[in-house]
């Protein structure tokens, strides 16, 4: 299921620079304009991840991935994520996914596989 306008993923971007900036900073690193929170696409390739076996969540059944993704817009724009709706074996580095409208019981952001 892609992003859905009511829960949108936001990433600060600077509009005099016309570069998203994440983690947010409140001003852009490059030029120190206010930044404003923007929805991106939800679109992004699993940059690296891994397969957590241990329960450290009880709300979060085991095996999971915790991964690294980077989104569509712009090179080196990362964010930490969930894969989900896919074995964890399954998972690549280069792996196209997509945003999930839904939050995982963290609070992370939930990609699955593009298709």
């Amino acid at each position: 299921m892609p992003v859905s306008a009511d829960s949108p993923l936001l990433i600060e971007y600077c509009d005099d620079c016309c570069r998203w900036v994440h983690p947010a900073a409140g001003v852009c690193r490059q030029c120190g304009a206010t930044l404003a929170a923007r929805p991106v696409s939800g679109q992004g390739t699993v940059f690296t991840y891994t397969v957590n076996h241990h329960p450290y969540n009880p709300e979060i059944p085991v095996p999971y991935v915790i991964a690294i993704v980077e989104l569509a817009e712009q090179s080196g724009l990362r964010v930490a994520a969930n894969i989900v709706d896919c074995e964890p074996d399954s998972v690549t580095c280069g792996m196209a996914v997509e945003l999930r409208a839904d939050r995982g019981a963290g609070g992370a952001p939930r990609f699955a596989p593009a298709g």
